[in-house]
């Protein structure tokens, strides 16, 4: 039987939280060790964490963890304690993001063919992956058949999570509420280094936070959304193609073994080009 073992991730990828019959609303955390392998959180009910235990993308992370033995993927990983998540230290973007670039495009493996990934995926290889797209052709949006959860889900996981919970104290009932469903799908279009156009679906928590406060400031109505997903775009698209843009790229354990396509991206790189060699200095 494997064993429990203290991890020291640097936090790299939160997904929009999803609902889960057995777990409630959940996020998927993932992040790298020093080494630049790769390690996912599953279950982390996030937004019920208090708020000194709550995490952001690239703080340092420790925790015991074991293999979560209801998923396959290598990667994935249980919290013996969701409670005893530690923060205990961020990575900042100085000096051209040099701690950034040296952990994610030197140490972690950085894949440019999206067909190798695939592979990999089937083989039970890879379910994480920094990726570099040769070409970003177009960032597009698809409406959701439905806006709101299925009620019967939310019944589902209501009652699922209260006959189990994660937590001993029970307080965060009396004023938690279940994240609003993004009523949109939000895609990138992109080319491989095999000239390969692929379309992945972004699950990046940021992005729906994104789309929601640009709502909000268009006038916060149905009727804005078209304002706050032009604004969402110009981000997506126009600003971060003026950096050298990589996705952080997940499959989903539902689609792993099964998808002929599994991954879908599960956060961006949004890192600023390069400097020259002279000004690397010892990175």
């Amino acid at each position: 039987m494997e064993q429990a073992r203290e991890e020291r991730i640097l936090v790299t990828v939160k997904t929009y939280p999803t609902l889960s019959r057995t777990y409630g609303e959940t996020v998927c955390t993932a992040g790298v060790r020093e080494d630049g392998s790769w390690v996912r959180l599953y279950p982390v009910p996030f937004r019920r964490l208090d708020e000194e235990e709550q995490y952001s993308k690239y703080d340092w992370l420790t925790c015991r963890v074991i293999r979560n033995t209801k998923d396959s993927r290598l990667e994935t990983f249980r919290p013996l304690d969701q409670s005893k998540l530690r923060v205990i230290g961020h990575m900042d973007t100085g000096d051209q993001w040099r701690e950034r670039r040296n952990i994610l495009l030197r140490k972690a493996r950085v894949w440019t063919r999206l067909e190798e990934l695939i592979a990999a995926a089937k083989a039970n290889e890879a379910s994480l992956a920094v990726f570099k797209p040769a070409q970003v052709v177009d960032f597009i949006w698809e409406l959701e058949e439905d806006r709101e959860w299925d009620i019967n889900k939310v019944r589902q996981m209501r009652e699922a999570t209260g006959q189990y919970d994660l937590f001993d104290d029970n307080t965060w009932r009396k004023t938690f509420q279940i994240v609003q469903k993004l009523p949109y799908r939000f895609f990138y279009k992109f080319k491989d280094a095999n000239g390969r156009i692929s379309k992945l679906r972004v699950l990046d928590w940021e992005l729906g936070a994104l789309f929601w406060n640009c709502r909000r400031r268009a006038g916060g109505r149905e009727s804005d959304e078209p304002e706050a997903l032009v604004k969402v775009k110009e981000k997506y698209l126009n600003a971060f193609l003026s950096t050298d843009l990589h996705f952080f790229l997940g499959t989903t354990l539902e689609w792993h073994f099964r998808g002929l396509n599994p991954w879908f991206i599960v956060g961006v790189l949004p890192i600023p080009p390069e400097p020259p060699e002279s000004q690397l200095g010892f990175l």
